[in-house]
């Protein structure tokens, strides 16, 4: 039996990859803060979830939870994020910025030290970013910079890993019916339900694909925008925000 830790498992995508996981015969090591979620999740399958209680801003309790690991983990799915948009660029909320950062991007370092070195050669790492990275979008200064931040570590990690024996995959999201995109007050081109995006993500993953973008139809449009000259991104960007 395969094991899968799990950062953000109490909500969206990450719940709906911890239930999957399950059903395919994993066992599932889920984290997340919240303990009654948590407990409704171990609940599903009581004999192959686990879980684990955490921040993922809080250093030494990711520390702690990395400690208490006894086995070999062949999936760690670093998950856990949030989304803070800046809404007055002139009068730009540093308190805001710092908050986002500290939660997708620092969290994700505090997650590194604790579980990678319980990943053996021939296991996995992976890092859910966001597609929102590869063009401007308004309001996005600090949600985007951790997205691209994010796609720029696993990029490396690849590359320092692999001598472990370690795969790393990116996973790239657009827009996905979750509760966190469910605050969004703005058109969500090809949204898709989250049980389509575990799908696409434990494919991937199963291939051991470096990169993992789900809707892939959604991300390669965006990916064919972020070709384009970087003047002309700026100004669709505008176009968009004026519409």
């Amino acid at each position: 039996m395969k094991t899968v830790l799990i950062t953000g498992a109490t909500s969206g995508i990450g719940q709906q990859l911890a239930l999957d996981y399950l059903k395919d015969g994993w066992q599932v090591l889920a984290c997340g803060r919240n303990t009654e979620k948590l407990a409704a999740l171990k609940a599903h399958n009581p004999t192959h979830c686990q879980t684990l209680s955490f921040d993922v801003t809080k250093r030494e309790a990711v520390l702690v939870a990395g400690e208490s690991i006894t086995q070999a983990l062949d999936l760690v799915i670093l998950n856990a994020g949030t989304s803070i948009y800046i809404d007055d660029a002139k009068h730009f909320d540093s308190e805001r910025f710092s908050r986002l950062m500290h939660t997708n991007l620092l969290g994700i370092g505090y997650c590194l030290e604790a579980f990678t070195r319980h990943i053996p050669a021939g296991g996995q790492l992976a890092l859910v970013g966001s597609s929102a990275y590869l063009f401007p979008f308004t309001r996005a200064e600090a949600y985007g910079a951790s997205k691209a931040a994010i796609a720029y570590l696993a990029q490396s990690l690849s590359l320092d890993l692999k001598k472990h024996g370690i795969a790393v995959s990116l996973i790239t999201p657009g827009f996905v019916q979750t509760p966190l995109t469910d605050q969004n007050d703005f058109p969500m081109p090809m949204r898709i339900p989250v049980a389509q995006a575990s799908t696409d993500i434990r494919r991937g993953l199963a291939k051991r694909k470096a990169l993992i973008s789900t809707p892939a139809s959604f991300v390669f449009a965006l990916r064919l925008l972020n070709r384009l000259p970087y003047s002309l991104q700026l100004w669709l960007g505008q176009r968009i925000l004026r519409s």
